[in-house]
């Protein structure tokens, strides 16, 4: 009887703020399907197809070329925008002239093509210049030394 008799006084005193009551832990939202959404390191990708022991360690492909810019956004060597999606290590090209392109970052910079069977293929983007400066497609991931 007592409790009945002390619940205005409590009513009181939850409204005016002096007490909380914990509330229950709202289970944590549900996972993106294929990991957390993030952003490529900004700056310059060149790209290139893995070379031979007995000849040059990489196959420039220029045509894949690109520069990180902020947010979810590259630009190709001719100036063209586009937009990517990165979902724990898979990227996506969801917009531009790279559109429908699917990569795999393997680590920080290192990109490799995705293949249609869904594989990783031979050929890679590598973060070749951070930051903002001048995108030159004439860079080379792995020239040989002259």
């Amino acid at each position: 009887m007592r409790a009945l008799h002390n619940a205005p006084f409590v009513a009181f005193l939850l409204a005016a703020g002096f007490v909380s009551v914990p509330l229950a832990a709202s289970p944590a939202p549900p996972s993106v399907p294929g990991g957390p959404i993030g952003t490529l390191a900004v700056g310059q990708y060149n790209c290139e197809r893995d070379g031979s022991a007995g000849g040059p360690v990489g196959i420039r492909l220029p045509q894949y070329d690109f520069r990180a810019v902020t947010g979810s956004n590259y630009k190709t060597p001719d100036g063209v925008r586009g937009s990517y999606l990165m979902t724990g290590d898979q990227v996506i090209m969801t917009g531009g002239a790279l559109k429908g392109m699917k990569m795999h970052q393997t680590s920080k910079g290192f990109l490799r093509h995705v293949g249609a069977d869904g594989a990783d293929n031979d050929i890679r983007c590598v973060l070749t210049k951070g930051s903002r400066g001048q995108f030159d497609a004439a860079d080379s991931v792995n020239e040989p030394e002259t």
